[in-house]
């Protein structure tokens, strides 16, 4: 069993304030041991572990006893704690019907999605009665999530469930609050929305045809947990979604899909948008693939029916750092034609940007003049584009 966080940090001060009687230990020594001074351009980009494309295949959920099984590319990512990508942890959670499955994690926020089935999951927050298409998020919990199966095909029920406790690992840290309340998304509520999407003017135009999960604890991010990000998105027969990229890892769950429906991904394009040297990954009805951080995609839809994905990311954390960095194709393709090359996509529109220097100069009245060089900035930028 991996050593907790608690025990790591533990382990981590060991030593580093003890004292003999009389004296002090001196520490630099043993501190310039592990010191390392690298040259800038060269490792400015350092050579880390690939985040692979594989999938999590459906028949791990469909027979057997009831189990949690985990996504576990910790081999893969060089880490010593499970984990499925960076920051996330993605499982599956088989149970039977008529019987119990108990989850933890150490996590600010945990997503449980029915694949199928109809249950419930009691939690020190109480009992969350659910069906098939649901959706729901937790956060830190301190105690035992209890699972249980009223009925489902393939012998009982079974649930999606990601959390962000790579992160906590990574950091060496615990939870110490709660950043958002319990929430769900039921498969009705989401389908609606949906078809509501897909009737309005322009729809067959969007890159994508879906809706993204919005918490009321995220007002700004607009994610479903201030770490978690998803979309259902929908894919009609007969159609395509044209590539974009993001820099969140997505683990992307098929949630309806016949065959001849997949994702053809890549790290670059050409000149014309196309995906060079693409990996497919064909999307199997309840299995997960991964599309790594930075790669391009697009979705496929060649058979007769309408398909379904439901990706999750950690892109709540990226969008509030303002590092999503979220890039569709035919607007990257136009810029590179006019010469253009953007830092980023997070950009202010003019108006916002002087509202917020207006801010900037009521808060700091003698700092005119640099606010006057970035508004005179903004207008150049401005004028660059038209």
């Amino acid at each position: 069993m991996a050593p907790s966080i608690a025990d790591n940090l533990e382990k981590n001060t060991m030593g580093i304030t003890s004292e003999m009687p009389g004296e002090k230990r001196v520490l630099n020594e043993e501190m310039q041991r592990r010191a390392e001074i690298h040259e800038y351009t060269s490792m400015a980009n350092p050579t880390m572990a690939l985040i692979p494309v594989v999938a999590h295949m459906p028949d791990l959920h469909e027979s057997g006893s009831s189990r949690i099984e985990t996504f576990n590319l910790s081999k893969h990512l060089q880490v010593s704690y499970a984990a499925t990508s960076p920051n996330l942890l993605a499982a599956f959670i088989r149970i039977c019907t008529g019987e119990s499955v108990s989850s933890t994690a150490l996590a600010t926020s945990q997503a449980f999605y029915v694949i199928r089935g109809t249950g419930s999951s009691e939690s020190e927050y109480g009992l969350i009665n659910w069906s098939e298409g649901d959706l729901f998020v937790l956060p830190k919990t301190d105690q035992q999530i209890k699972h249980s199966a009223t009925g489902g095909d393939h012998g009982g029920a079974a649930l999606y469930w990601v959390s962000d406790e790579p992160l906590m690992r990574y950091l060496g840290t615990l939870p110490a609050e709660s950043q958002f309340e319990p929430t769900m998304w039921t498969q009705k509520a989401l389908l609606d929305r949906v078809e509501e999407i897909r009737h309005t003017p322009g729809a067959t135009e969007l890159n994508r045809c879906g809706v993204l999960l919005g918490n009321t604890a995220c007002p700004q991010t607009k994610t479903l947990t201030h770490v978690l990000w998803s979309l259902l998105n929908s894919l009609a027969p007969h159609s395509v979604q044209r590539p974009h990229r993001h820099n969140s890892v997505a683990l992307d769950l098929a949630v309806h899909a016949l065959p001849n429906v997949y994702t053809l991904m890549a790290p670059s394009l050409d000149a014309d948008g196309k995906l060079i040297n693409p990996v497919r990954v064909d999307w199997i009805k309840g299995g997960v693939f991964i599309t790594p951080p930075g790669w391009w995609h697009s979705h496929h839809n060649e058979s007769e029916e309408m398909a379904w994905v439901l990706p999750m990311q950690d892109a709540g954390l990226y969008t509030y750092q303002r590092t999503l960095d979220i890039r569709f194709v035919d607007e990257e393709v136009r810029n590179a034609k006019n010469g253009m090359v953007w830092g980023s996509s997070f950009t202010l529109k003019r108006k916002e940007r002087k509202e917020s220097y207006q801010d900037l100069r009521d808060e700091r009245p003698n700092s005119t003049n640099e606010l006057d060089e970035l508004d005179e900035t903004a207008t150049k930028e401005a004028k660059a584009k038209v």
